[in-house]
């Protein structure tokens, strides 16, 4: 549930990581009602736990576990962690690793066992913050995403959080 004041410190927090480049997806943030209606829709669902940070008080980012469509069972037992962000002006007090921290012991907590993200190769920070709390690069996307009239990098990276007992690879 987010308050008015929630929603507001929110959508102020998006558009300042958006105008900053480290938005998800949108290159220049959207008008307000578009903004709202998405972290609204976020909330109904059901497969996205949304996690926030708040920096004296306020709102200055937010991460989503999504977890995989009822009925993908070969891969139930991963999610992915998206929408990772903390505002410019918050940035530097530890809230991007809590926010993952915290994302990831929910879906250790929820019974996952694998957390995937995906990353522009511009967002230096988030690859080192990745990197750091254990995350393996696995791929790379030559044409991930388009901005400033070129193509941009995406890696891919994974985190066994419950690893087999028996040290068994893939079947």
């Amino acid at each position: 549930m987010l308050t008015p004041a929630d929603l507001h410190d929110l959508c102020d927090a998006a558009e300042a990581a958006i105008i900053d480049g480290g938005g998800f997806g949108w290159l220049s943030p959207p008008p307000r009602q578009t903004l709202e209606a998405f972290w609204r829709g976020v909330l109904l669902i059901p497969e996205r736990e949304l996690f926030v940070s708040r920096l004296d008080g306020v709102i200055a980012g937010s991460c989503q576990i999504h977890r995989p469509p009822r009925n993908n069972e070969a891969q139930g037992f991963a999610c992915s962690l998206t929408t990772s962000f903390v505002a410019p002006w918050a940035r530097g007090h530890g809230l991007a690793r809590r926010l993952v921290e915290i994302a990831e012991a929910y879906a250790r907590d929820e019974g996952f066992r694998l957390l995937n993200l995906d990353v522009r190769e511009t967002q230096r920070a988030a690859i080192r913050l990745y990197e750091t709390l254990g995350f393996t690069r696995f791929g790379e996307h030559p044409h991930y995403a388009f901005v400033n009239d070129r193509y941009v990098t995406g890696y891919f990276y994974f985190k066994e959080l419950a690893p087999l007992a028996d040290g068994a690879g893939p079947a």
